[in-house]
């Protein structure tokens, strides 16, 4: 199975930017997005084949997730069991053999001003995980807004203390591991530096590849074994994020 997740600050724009393009030639299985920035009816991208579900936020132009899936899943549900409805920031797509979840992560902001809210989302998300997974495997994927160790960014001296590689934040995701989860990327490429999926639209940091690593495919742990390839498509164009992918034998 090829898997996709891509945070496309804005679908409307991106659809502009070769979206299009870009997924016909990808042709996965599962293609999540996130940052949407509309709701279902702003936008037409219906591919044949596809199964689409959205879940917008109730302010208009913010946040947001969608999922395009060529197998109905078995069933659908949005949030965090019931909680964390009003961004639109988690579709859990149950199948036969799996639990796949997209999710865009709270930033915590200037200052750490959303720290609290962070930590709490982070807390429930890691619960949630932990309960799908005793029932099937888990893929959980999309912006975690976090760099978790200091080779998944250009600057991390620097960057110490500030929104998305806060200790608190970066403490959050090693629990999520410890709670029997695997980074496919760094499971794989465990010494792959400069390696990144977002970068500021700023300083032509894309342009240096000055970025950070913070969309990731995190699995089960029992299912590293059928992990074939975890990548990084730093080429494709069309938002400051790149996608990123999972190959997978399911």
């Amino acid at each position: 199975m090829k898997l996709i997740s891509w945070n496309v600050n804005g679908f409307r724009a991106c659809l502009t930017k070769g979206f299009g393009d870009f997924f016909a030639q990808a042709d996965a299985d599962i293609f999540c997005i996130q940052e949407t920035k509309m709701q279902p009816d702003q936008a037409d991208f219906s591919p044949e084949g596809y199964h689409k579900y959205f879940h917008s936020a109730v302010k208009k132009g913010y946040s947001g997730t969608a999922v395009y899936t060529k197998k109905e899943p078995i069933s659908v549900t949005f949030g965090i069991n019931g909680t964390h409805m009003d961004e639109g920031r988690v579709i859990t797509c149950e199948y036969d053999e799996f639990y796949f979840v997209c999710c865009y992560v709270p930033n915590a902001q200037n200052e750490l001003k959303r720290i609290d809210y962070r930590m709490e989302f982070e807390d429930d998300m890691r619960s949630y995980l932990s309960q799908l997974d005793k029932k099937k495997p888990v893929i959980y994927t999309g912006d975690l807004n976090v760099a978790h160790e200091e080779i998944d960014l250009k600057n991390p001296k620097t960057n110490i203390g500030n929104a998305g590689f806060s200790y608190e934040e970066r403490g959050k995701f090693t629990e999520l591991l410890a709670a029997g989860f695997a980074d496919t990327f760094r499971r794989l490429y465990p010494d792959k530096a400069e390696a990144y999926s977002w970068w500021s639209y700023r300083f032509k940091a894309r342009e240096k590849n000055v970025g950070w690593r913070i969309d990731y495919f995190v699995v089960s742990e029992r299912l590293m074994d059928k992990v074939e390839d975890s990548l990084i498509c730093s080429d494709i164009l069309g938002s400051d994020h790149c996608p990123v992918e999972l190959i997978i034998d399911l």
